[in-house]
């Protein structure tokens, strides 16, 4: 009787943890997915592609514990290095795709559209 209590009350507290981890890495999906919000974080731009209108801003969020830079391979913009929750934000006037990729860690790419 003791052991099927124990077994309950454990089975509903890892249920009930498994629901608040589930909600929290949700709620950092819903962050990402943000009108003209990029995240990084894992050493990756999320999204990794982004279409905005001309005239928009777009923010990059650096998540992780390292630096990164935002840099366009045109040169047109180039952020200073973001430390964890530093932001960086450009104002994209003129239609056409753009490479964007971390100077510090070049194998981080991504494009935004702009149409």
């Amino acid at each position: 009787m003791l052991f099927s209590l124990f077994n309950r009350t454990f089975v509903r507290f890892i249920g009930r943890a498994v629901l608040i981890a589930a909600l929290a890495s949700g709620f950092t999906t819903a962050q990402a997915q943000d009108a003209n919000m990029v995240v990084i974080k894992n050493f990756m731009f999320s999204p990794m592609s982004l279409t905005v209108k001309a005239g928009s801003t777009v923010t990059w969020k650096n998540m992780d514990g390292e630096p990164h830079t935002v840099v366009n391979d045109a040169g047109i913009f180039h952020s200073a290095a973001l430390d964890e929750n530093d932001t960086y934000q450009f104002k994209f006037d003129k239609p056409g795709v753009y490479k964007i990729f971390c100077g510090i860690h070049p194998n981080m790419k991504a494009t935004v559209t702009v149409q």
